[in-house]
């Protein structure tokens, strides 16, 4: 038998800790002594301290260790929790990911007033010819689904896209949604098509917005809708429709981010 100290020094985890694994459940002194309580280990269970350390340092709590070490023999048990954690980690990742992007954005615009009235311009989106899809589709980022449609249901017809081009997507519901979104993709065409199950061919009239163009991200709109609320209001205006979204260099265009150029537009009229 080795005692705690010995123990501690030969598996590298400290004392205290070996005795919080104690009082967890995940490794048990083979002896303690009656009269001096001292802790004493088998030279076995440095392999346990091995297995427990190693699941640490993958993310794994205590608690879960207790349960794999239970199975831990069994290959087939301890491949399915090491797939679970390596798809938790994935998810911890990204959603860290777009928290350092949000920060490196931040600081980016530290110094620059991305909130000043002359980022925004009142213009006029002419009337255009568009083939439209519109559905109901699970999230904002889902919005991809639709162009995927629209192109499977056009493509033997071989759509013509008008010059300039303007492809977007009219956000229709009343306010901001979790889920079940309400999303129309329009795209301006030239010539005559016939309608598919679910795009359809139609003009739309002229109408006046309030827009502002960014380049990067998305995570870049909810300042920008800021600082168009803010001119809307300045300039004695009311919104006047659904806002949408005009993509001149989309994903599809360019999968990098920082290359993305969007134009937020809200309709508007004067007071």
């Amino acid at each position: 038998m080795i005692k705690i100290g010995d123990f501690s020094k030969l598996s590298k985890v400290s004392i205290r800790m070996l005795r919080h694994y104690n009082d967890r459940g995940l490794l048990e002194p083979v002896h303690v002594d009656a009269f001096t309580a001292y802790r004493y280990y088998s030279v076995e269970q440095l392999s346990t301290v091995s297995k427990i350390q190693a699941l640490k340092d993958m993310g794994f709590s205590l608690s879960v260790i207790k349960e794999i070490l239970e199975t831990y023999e069994d290959a087939e048990s301890l491949r399915a929790y090491l797939k679970l954690q390596q798809s938790q980690l994935r998810q911890d990742a990204a959603a860290m990911e777009k928290r350092l992007l949000l920060l490196e954005n931040a600081l980016k615009r530290m110094g620059d007033d991305v909130f000043m009235n002359d980022v925004v311009s009142i213009k006029e989106i002419p009337r255009r010819y568009v083939s439209s899809l519109r559905q109901i589709i699970p999230s904002y980022g889902d919005e991809h689904v639709l162009w995927e449609q629209m192109q499977r249901e056009t493509a033997a017809q071989k759509v013509q896209m008008a010059v300039p081009g303007f492809g977007l997507a009219v956000f229709h519901d009343e306010g901001y949604k979790e889920a079940d979104v309400d999303v129309e993709i329009q795209v301006s065409v030239v010539g005559s098509y016939e309608d598919t199950e679910n795009v359809r061919f139609k003009t739309v009239g002229p109408i006046t917005v309030a827009s502002a163009v960014v380049k990067g991200g998305y995570e870049q709109l909810t300042p920008v809708n800021t600082a168009i609320g803010a001119w809307v209001t300045d300039n004695h205006y009311d919104f006047d429709g659904a806002m949408f979204c005009i993509y001149h260099v989309s994903p599809g265009h360019d999968p990098n981010p920082e290359n993305w150029v969007t134009e937020v537009c809200f309709p508007i009229r004067k007071k």
